[in-house]
């Protein structure tokens, strides 16, 4: 099937549903049995055998599995874990790859809460992190150590954009023995699939763009054979699981992924061509556009673009931006993005808790930008208003 139809039918089981279209929500705990045998075969069907059958409600019911299977089928994964957010995905697929005494290289354009978890929490436990240039590709080799036992990656990267050279990092920390792991968040496992481009764990943060409607904090961890030990070791361990109505909202937010990120897709290439002719403006981050560095690596990886992209000024200040963002009608300020309306947040990746292996020289700071599904013309015209705010505080 092709990927709309896929995204449509993906993880749908008509006969375990009773033919309801929609899983309804199940709220569970217990599971009660008729005798011993019938337990003790659920136990072993569902813990040691992984079969989505009913057991106990931490180990998932009809709601998860339907999104489990989606996710999984889109990702061409061999088993996907839920979690309460996409940061709860984040730090449990890295726990899952771990222990004291190992090291972690990490791309240097992450997701600061990542960063915060590697530098704090895995560090509290003698897990060595170490921070590359995204742009490392196959050179990725040169920083393994002899105890590096994974690889975390972000394409393109939270507030910089970078596109990594994901299949040439893939082989270079394989032949080290190495696991990869992406949080493929800003692509949906509908434009990238990690794991086809040769890496063993896919990250989202599906609050964003599966979700997309900013109403459920959702993560899911897609595995291949590689990655489903250690992190099915870690969810057991710590006990975590996603609610069944978080669940439910995730994949009635799936069906409508695909129409709604080629309109992400449409309005965001039309406001950067935008923001590209503007004269404040010296670069727009979105590996889209033809100009940009990671247009290449982005053509060749990827099937299309979402919402979220960059602008770097010329000139700028923080009083500039704060006026420009102030006065925004249709992009109010908030935090996350993904859903179906615009956001804008200030952007500094210069700051040095934000970068460490490759500094950013751009000026700073900059806009981050969400284009949601308004039309894009009511958006310039927005940003429009708001780039004379910022000219008018800049003098």
């Amino acid at each position: 099937m092709k990927k709309d139809t896929k995204v449509i039918h993906a993880g749908q089981n008509k006969k375990r549903n009773s033919g309801i279209v929609n899983t309804p929500v199940y709220h569970a705990s217990t599971v009660v049995f008729s005798n011993t045998a019938e337990m003790l075969d659920a136990q072993d069907r569902s813990i040691k055998k992984r079969e989505k059958h009913l057991f106990y409600g931490r180990r998932g019911t009809p709601t998860h599995w339907t999104l489990q299977e989606a996710i999984s089928e889109l990702e061409g994964a061999s088993d996907t874990f839920l979690t309460p957010s996409g940061l709860s995905a984040c730090t449990l697929a890295i726990m899952g790859c771990v222990k004291a005494g190992d090291h972690l290289l990490v791309t240097d354009s992450v997701y600061e809460p990542t960063r915060g978890f590697c530098d704090s929490f895995l560090n509290g436990f003698g897990v060595e992190t170490t921070y590359f240039d995204p742009l490392i590709g196959a050179g990725i080799a040169s920083v393994m150590k002899s105890n590096t036992k994974a690889v975390f990656c972000e394409s393109p990267g939270s507030h910089t954009f970078e596109v990594q050279d994901l299949p040439a990092i893939a082989q270079a920390a394989h032949a080290k023995g190495a696991l990869v792991l992406v949080d493929n968040t800003w692509a949906s496992p509908l434009y990238c699939q990690p794991l086809k481009l040769g890496c063993d764990i896919s990250i989202q943060a599906a609050t964003k763009y599966v979700v997309g409607h900013s109403d459920a904090m959702v993560g899911t961890i897609a595995v291949n054979d590689a990655g489903l030990p250690g992190v099915a070791k870690a969810i057991s361990a710590v006990g975590i699981t996603l609610a069944a109505d978080e669940a439910y909202l995730a994949t009635r937010g799936l069906r409508t992924l695909s129409v709604r990120l080629k309109q992400h897709h449409e309005n965001a290439m039309k406001v950067a061509l935008w923001l590209q002719s503007r004269p404040e403006v010296k670069r727009v981050l979105f590996p889209a556009l033809p100009n940009d560095p990671g247009y290449a690596l982005w053509k060749r990886d990827f099937s299309g673009a979402t919402g979220l992209l960059g602008v770097v000024f010329k000139r700028t200040s923080a009083e500039a931006v704060t006026a420009m963002i102030d006065g925004m009608e249709l992009f109010p300020l908030g935090f996350s993005w993904g859903g179906f309306e615009s956001l804008i947040a200030p952007s500094n990746p210069s700051r040095s808790v934000a970068r460490t292996a490759r500094p950013w020289t751009e000026p700073a700071p900059g806009v981050r930008i969400h284009v949601g599904l308004e039309d894009p013309d009511d958006l310039i015209v927005d940003l429009e208003k708001g780039l004379a705010r910022f000219n008018k505080a800049l003098v």
